[in-house]
């Protein structure tokens, strides 16, 4: 097919720099239905195959007639600022120079915004507030998810950071120029050897990517307003 195409297959992840909102939006549901059927093959009642219908919304078991809809897992992703700066973080597995928002799954029982709370407890040590919701999106990596993202800030003097090294590799405050460069690089998650300590952001059709941007905006028309 690469031959006849005389294209080439490369992951979905990589994709994201090549794809628009719409294309994207279509393989990310394509790639969750198909990962949600291949794991719920059968019925975790009565062990027996489940069936799936016509449309592939649901699948359905003859023996114990539970019905399975596919799901997402609810995930807040925060953006915090201190007012000047903004905090991101990265794991072991992100391309190197890659930071993003904080991220975490909603536990069972929680808000979004004890989630937010916890999160961000857990993983750097900061006692948040004025949450501000943003926006929302369906993710399909690893497993679909619903990134529910928010604005928060810490209190004045509140900016010690410490890492849960369990969770993150790192997290640190970057200052409005230095998120406002990496804005501005395009290409793929490839650093040039000339770039090689240059801070990395989430592709443009990421979440993560539109709530820094917003900081951004919000903070720039701030400055010229003072």
């Amino acid at each position: 097919m690469e031959a006849e195409l005389g294209g080439s297959f490369i992951k979905l992840r990589q994709a994201l720099f090549q794809l628009n909102s719409v294309d994207s939006s279509l393989l990310f549901t394509a790639q969750a239905l198909l990962r949600w059927h291949d794991g719920h093959q059968f019925c975790s009642k009565s062990g027996q195959p489940t069936q799936k219908n016509m449309a592939g919304s649901k699948r359905v078991c003859p023996s114990s007639k539970i019905i399975y809809y596919p799901q997402m897992a609810p995930v807040v992703i925060t953006l915090v600022s201190d007012g000047a700066r903004c905090l991101l973080a990265r794991q072991s597995s992100f391309p190197k120079g890659l930071y993003s928002a904080l991220a975490g799954f909603c536990d069972i029982g929680e808000s979004v915004e004890e989630a937010v709370h916890r999160e961000v407890a857990e993983e750097v040590g900061l006692e948040v507030e004025n949450l501000q919701y943003s926006a929302s999106q369906h993710w399909p990596f690893p497993n679909s998810s619903l990134m529910i993202a928010c604005h928060a800030t810490v209190k004045p003097g509140h900016t010690e950071i410490q890492v849960n090294l369990k969770e993150l590799e790192a997290a640190a405050w970057f200052s409005l120029d230095e998120v406002t460069t990496a804005l501005r690089r395009k290409g793929s998650l490839a650093l040039q050897p000339s770039e090689a300590s240059s801070l990395l952001l989430p592709p443009k059709l990421a979440i993560a990517h539109h709530l820094i941007k917003k900081w951004v905006e919000t903070l720039s028309c701030s400055s010229l307003a003072a």
